[in-house]
């Protein structure tokens, strides 16, 4: 619970200065923040062995700390630099880490779902015992290539996990205005794929569902929706004001639901650590993500020649 609590708070102070970072400018283009969705990432790395991967949209940068991604390499990567996981071309949106089997990162919405379902073939084909965890959002729920990702999971009895991020807003579309069916759990019935509701603000919870969803793929009976209700904190992305909500709603989940705070709790309330323990914690994830910030704005920019690198000519025959 320590080291859950440790990661949660790694992926918190690390959103917050990257915050921090973009309203000075030193941050361009788009940025998605994780702010108040940390149990989800971190209860899903704690049911996955070496070996598994992760895959996701824009708002990555949580799912990369929890695999064990350089804070620093990230930041870099945010603010365009050289000492980035992308040598500073791929941004905030756009990053990627074979060694830590994280494959993205992608700006189209719902386009991580059929290459999460190729990695899971892959897995299969290769008989590797590896399962691919795909995450999406409840606005990427309703991309059609989603279903057809959902139909062949199932047909091939792949070994993958789809797990969809609910923080109740499609940028600025609330799921009641956008989804006929709001239980997202529910949507592949039609293609008998079983699902779960889970608490995505219970890191535990979260885990436990995540057990369960791995274990079901990794032994040969196909794919599980984890449907994990959650909540952002911040805009959709650092550009939006966020009026589609009331302050009262955001202040009730900060104040009652928030994980962090809930995790805290738990190991105060168990005896496993106390206030003085959970401050040493927090000094150390803050020293990590200022060395970070540190590194990101002295790590220099890329060389001219990265205009032509990782580019693929084709020659005609």
């Amino acid at each position: 619970m320590l080291a859950y609590y440790q990661q949660m708070l790694l992926i918190r102070r690390f959103e917050e200065k990257a915050g921090q970072l973009y309203g000075m400018g030193l941050i361009a283009g788009f940025c998605h923040l994780y702010i108040g969705q940390e149990a989800v990432v971190t209860g899903m790395k704690a049911a996955i062995k070496d070996g598994d991967q992760m895959i996701t949209g824009y708002r990555d940068h949580g799912h990369m700390l929890a695999l064990g991604m350089d804070a620093a390499g990230v930041m870099a990567e945010l603010t365009g630099r050289s000492g980035g996981y992308s040598r500073g071309k791929g941004g905030s949106m756009h990053m990627f880490s074979v060694e830590k089997n994280f494959y993205g990162g992608h700006g189209i919405v719902g386009a991580q779902v059929p290459l999460g379902a190729g990695l899971a073939f892959a897995d299969k084909y290769n008989e590797n015992g590896n399962v691919c965890l795909t995450f999406f959002g409840d606005g990427a729920a309703n991309q059609g290539q989603v279903y057809e990702s959902f139909n062949m999971a199932k047909l091939w009895d792949l070994p993958i996990v789809f797990v969809i991020e609910n923080n109740q807003y499609a940028m600025g579309t609330s799921i009641e205005r956008s989804s006929s069916e709001t239980h997202l759990h529910r949507r592949g019935a039609s293609f008998g794929i079983p699902g779960i509701e889970v608490d995505g603000m219970d890191v535990l919870a979260v885990r436990d569902a995540g057990l369960k969803a791995v274990k079901h793929a990794r032994s040969g009976k196909g794919p599980m929706i984890l449907e994990m209700k959650t909540y952002r904190y911040r805009g959709h992305s650092m550009s939006d004001p966020a009026k589609y909500r009331t302050r009262d709603e955001v202040n009730e989940m900060r104040q009652h639901h928030d994980p962090i705070d809930h995790a805290k709790a738990r190991l105060e309330g168990e005896g496993w650590a106390n206030e003085a323990a959970l401050k040493g914690i927090d000094k150390a994830v803050r020293m990590i993500v200022n060395d970070a910030a540190d590194f990101a704005q002295t790590s220099p920019l890329p060389a001219d020649s990265e205009l032509l690198s990782d580019i693929l000519a084709l020659e005609e025959i």
